[in-house]
């Protein structure tokens, strides 16, 4: 092993070294519970201080992915979430604390608004009639119709965002199908469609959204259904334009010959967009699945999402969840309800959109200032390329900086050289984050 660590080391330098191990590690040429040559013996072969390999091995049990066991020695770490899908696995990563965990993709949670008077306005006791209830309730069903981005003919509710593009796929996909996904994407997205046995058709994205001519040639291969995500696209940041939007809906128009994929749209961050909401279902009402999810604004926890679309897709999807976990709670709607509605949380998460967007700001102004060319992003995360991502996690893990690997995003082969940044759960020291960040992505 000593050999093997000393051949794959390009630069004898606390990050070189630590690098070289993380590669080493991600590629399986390391396995969990291996034990790693003494700090002196690699120090010696490689011709540096222990000093300077004593730092690599901190900076690596930094992002969780060695331990020390004292006089036993070091030892390669296993995955702290085996219980999770792989893609999943990846993105929730070692849980190590660090100083400032930038990796989360989750919102700051003094902006979520209170609860407590939501609270008040449930029934004492549960209803018992709600196995033959409609599954939304009516009052939330205005209220959501009112807010959506264009009229829609049917709505209900999901417990999250996932829970609505698991329920869509199930009624629209069979084994061998292909569906289009954004490149990147959020990784839980790659886990739901090797679970179906789908065949993913990756589209690149630009500063607008989903590339038109990309998702042409996609459409050639039949897709069945297309995911995207029209604001603050988790892991970029993008917001997709009215212009772009239109495009697309243009793009599947031209290609109706080739089949009538449905769109499923997860707009997971809208309450705290700084972006208009723009959606397909203005041009392609009956084609496509519109999602609202709360959890970025009023709280994770609350697992609640609206999804609204065609009647004769909604109610399939309606009557499956009825086989399954029934119908979401109508406590739980009564929360979200006076939370849309109670001008206080109202307030509350008008206040956490602004505050998001000029933390996004800030941010990206200091990376600028830094010498790394950047604009702000929408929601809560940004898209950071750098020279060298592993090379990246493991310099900021040693400044305290825990962020999340931009590979795991990825939906097409090849290396990626990026990172994503949960900038949303920056609240002070904006230019030293800025700093941190600039040279980690900077150095080669």
């Amino acid at each position: 092993m000593l050999d093997q660590i000393v051949d794959a080391v390009e630069f004898r330098t606390p990050e070189g070294i630590a690098a070289a191990i993380s590669r080493l590690i991600r590629s399986g040429a390391l396995n969990a519970g291996d034990r790693l040559p003494t700090v002196r013996d690699v120090a010696a072969t490689l011709g540096v201080s222990p000093a300077t390999v004593s730092n690599a091995w901190q900076a690596l049990s930094g992002v969780g992915l060695i331990t020390s066991r004292g006089r036993a020695g070091s030892y390669v770490l296993q995955a702290s979430t085996p219980w999770m899908p792989p893609h999943f696995g990846e993105l929730a990563g070692s849980h190590v604390t660090a100083r400032l965990d930038l990796s989360t993709g989750t919102p700051d949670p003094a902006l979520l608004p209170d609860l407590t008077a939501a609270l008040t306005k449930l029934p004492t006791r549960a209803d018992t009639a709600s196995y033959l209830s409609a599954p939304v309730l009516p009052e939330l069903d205005l209220q959501l119709r009112a807010s959506w981005p264009y009229t829609v003919s049917s709505l209900t509710i999901v417990d999250g965002a996932l829970d609505a593009i698991s329920r869509s796929l199930e009624v629209l996909v069979r084994y061998g199908d292909r569906v289009v996904v954004e490149n990147p994407t959020f990784p839980p997205f790659l886990d739901l469609l090797e679970h179906l046995g789908v065949e993913r058709l990756p589209v690149d994205l630009d500063a607008e959204g989903m590339r038109p001519e990309q998702l042409a040639k996609a459409l050639e291969l039949g897709p069945v259904a297309i995911i995207l995500q029209p604001r603050a696209q988790n892991p970029t940041g993008i917001s997709m334009t009215e212009g772009r939007v239109r495009e697309l809906a243009r793009v599947l128009r031209a290609h109706a010959h080739l089949g009538d994929p449905v769109v499923i749209e997860d707009d997971h961050s809208g309450e705290i967009s700084s972006s208009p909401a723009h959606s397909l279902g203005v041009w392609l009402p009956n084609r496509t699945l519109h999602i609202r999810s709360y959890a970025k604004s009023h709280g994770p926890d609350l697992r609640i999402a609206a999804l609204g679309g065609p009647e004769s897709l909604i109610d399939r999807i309606v009557a499956r969840r009825l086989l399954g976990p029934g119908w979401t709670s109508r406590m739980l709607q009564t929360i979200l309800y006076e939370l849309l509605t109670a001008s206080a949380s109202v307030s509350t998460v008008h206040d956490a959109r602004r505050m998001y967007q000029a933390r996004q700001r800030l941010l990206s102004e200091s990376l600028v200032r830094n010498g790394l060319e950047h604009a702000p992003s929408d929601g809560i995360n940004t898209w950071i390329p750098v020279a060298d991502e592993k090379a990246a996690i493991v310099s900021l893990a040693a400044s305290g900086i825990r962020v999340a690997a931009g590979s795991t995003f990825v939906a097409a082969p090849g290396p990626t050289q990026f990172v994503r940044v949960t900038a949303g759960n920056v609240t002070e020291d904006f230019e030293v984050v800025g700093a941190a960040l600039a040279a980690a992505a900077l150095a080669t």
